[in-house]
């Protein structure tokens, strides 16, 4: 318990406004079209840091698929449909850690009022999938960023990887 509470610690100093650079198109360059980066650029800079770390954690793994490493910097996107504060993010955790039954009922629906932080944890995976799509994201791509939340099969090795890599970040 205390290492997953200081995972949360970090991310939430993480996300606040101004603790965060901008990421530099240089990076994105070898992984993202320009149509992508315009898409990734929509994301909070917190999402753009958070999906950084993603992909460079995945790179210093030894990964290097290209389908994998743009899934890595999209896999969140879908969240700019719907952004979500500091605030939102911290009533996610604690209502899925002490509701968890009330939470799975509130992230369905319409992603208004109080429902709108469990609805839009539930449902960016299936959002940013269609924007990547949009911005022709590979096939492979696509479906990694719409099950980054999903159960992986054993041989999935891919979602494997990038779900490792998001949880540490």
């Amino acid at each position: 318990m205390p290492s997953r509470l200081a995972y949360r610690t970090r991310q939430f100093w993480n996300a606040l406004p101004g603790t965060r650079k901008r990421v530099e198109t240089e990076a994105l360059l070898p992984h993202l079209t320009p149509t992508q980066i315009v898409l990734f650029r929509r994301m909070q800079r917190s999402e753009q840091t958070h999906a950084l770390q993603v992909l460079n954690r995945l790179k210093a793994a030894g990964q290097t698929d290209p389908d994998l490493l743009s899934a890595a910097l999209l896999h969140d996107v879908g969240k700019v449909l719907f952004p979500i504060t500091i605030f939102d993010r911290v009533v996610i955790v604690l209502g899925k850690s002490i509701f968890p039954r009330l939470a799975g009922r509130w992230s369905e629906g319409t992603p208004d009022r109080f429902r709108r932080p469990f609805v839009v944890a539930s449902h960016h995976p299936g959002w940013g999938a269609d924007l990547a799509e949009q911005a022709c994201a590979s096939h492979r791509t696509v479906e990694l960023i719409r099950h980054h939340q999903d159960i992986p099969s054993k041989d999935d090795q891919l979602l494997t990887a990038l779900q490792a890599a998001d949880d540490e970040n």
